[in-house]
């Protein structure tokens, strides 16, 4: 099969920090606002991105829409993983941090003794589609805890944890540019970091002034991003179709 993932263009990070955001105010807005609580959220959220997976796995190409679908989902169940194991369980954020750290490591580990490679330019097999999956789904709910470790129990608030993970994604992109960074490394380490900056944002601009946001509320913040997020899909759609004539279809059985 064809490449399963998008090149990694200006379009590909301006999608995947917007659908961050996205995955913690919806998350959000469902569990608080819908009073869905955390544990139907997280079934239906589930059920979801199992759905998605489903039609992602079944294509043989990457097709914009099912693929971000996907990470929007995934980004939603990330933030809901960690704050089951925070709310639910009682697990402290330094150890949930820790914990997807290693887990998103091991992960890692595995994949390159199976495949010899984390390149994501080569996910032509299941066996590399399944570790990158599992790869992303773990940087979201690590990001998620980083990020709620660095602004709430750390206490430095929404706006300066943004501004400290925003700085480490500048760090990572100067030194790609400038001192030729691994291409591979770079990449994970600016997927990482967008996580925890676009869930730092979102709570930044949703969350109450008296919790240190901007008070525009999960609602108004999650229907603003996903708009974006689906004119960049349908954009990014046509322009893959006037490039290969192609409907999109092909590859779905």
């Amino acid at each position: 099969m064809l490449n399963k993932v998008p090149q990694v263009t200006l379009f590909f990070w301006a999608i995947k920090i917007m659908a961050t955001t996205v995955g913690e105010t919806a998350a959000d807005f469902l569990n608080t606002n819908l009073n869905l609580g955390l544990t139907n959220t997280s079934i239906l959220m589930g059920a979801l991105l199992l759905a998605a997976l489903v039609g992602q796995f079944r294509k043989d190409r990457y097709v914009p829409w099912v693929y971000w679908v996907s990470v929007v989902l995934i980004s939603v169940v990330g933030t809901l993983i960690t704050d089951n194991l925070t709310d639910n369980v009682g697990v402290p954020l330094q150890v949930t941090t820790a914990t997807f750290a290693a887990a998103l490591a091991v992960t890692f580990g595995l994949w390159y003794v199976s495949e010899k490679t984390l390149s994501i330019h080569t996910i032509v097999t299941t066996r590399r589609e399944w570790f990158y999956w599992a790869a992303i789904l773990f940087t979201f709910a690590l990001g998620t805890a980083a990020g709620d470790l660095v602004a709430e129990s750390l206490k430095l608030g929404y706006f300066n944890s943004a501004l400290i993970f925003g700085a480490g994604i500048a760090v990572v992109t100067f030194c790609f540019y400038v001192f030729k960074f691994n291409a591979i490394l770079a990449f994970w380490l600016a997927y990482i970091l967008t996580r925890p900056f676009g869930a730092s944002f979102g709570d930044l601009l949703s969350q109450p002034t008296g919790n240190g946001g901007l008070g525009l509320g999960t609602v108004g913040t999650s229907a603003m991003f996903l708009a974006v997020i689906l004119g960049l899909i349908a954009y990014m759609t046509r322009a893959q179709h006037r490039l290969t004539g192609d409907n999109g279809t092909r590859g779905a059985a």
